[in-house]
């Protein structure tokens, strides 16, 4: 009887271990070309409204924004609200959380203007421990794709 509370003991410090482990910086990125000049661009991913239409929308819910700022549920989940925390005219927006997030966060939109075409690189960068990277590595890999992409849907 000893043995499996000491056993159940191990396991349960084992666990709070793996969960408790350091955080690493993990970087998520997609990059893509956009048929349009840097100013419609970077005047379009400015705006906080605009974000909406990036998003996987069977995915998000209670979306709610200003130019500054959003807030969301994703799958009635997760509750998210992220702000702007710096834009460079036509060349960068940086999107932070506005309030605690599951875990830290730094989302970047980086514009480069090639000719009258814009590339646009779409980076999130997120600080996990290994249980969290192995749960939503590849949902935030995929939000990068579904984001870049719908930009240039939208803006061609």
């Amino acid at each position: 009887m000893i043995s499996a509370v000491g056993s159940f003991i191990c396991q349960l410090i084992l666990i709070c271990k793996v969960l408790t482990a350091n955080y690493t910086m993990n970087t998520f990125q997609n990059k893509v070309t956009v048929h349009q000049p840097a100013t419609k661009v970077f005047d379009f991913l400015a705006d906080m409204n605009n974000h909406q239409k990036l998003m996987p929308a069977e995915d998000i819910g209670d979306w709610k924004s200003t130019y500054n700022e959003a807030s969301f549920n994703i799958r009635g989940m997760i509750s998210l609200s992220l702000k702007v925390d710096s834009r460079t005219v036509n060349e960068q927006i940086k999107i932070v959380p506005a309030e605690k997030p599951p875990f830290e966060m730094e989302l970047m939109w980086e514009l480069k203007p090639s000719g009258q075409d814009t590339e646009v690189t779409f980076t999130i960068n997120a600080e996990l421990n290994l249980m969290m990277k192995m749960a939503v590595s590849g949902q935030l890999k995929k939000l990068t794709e579904h984001e870049a992409n719908s930009l240039i849907f939208l803006l061609g």
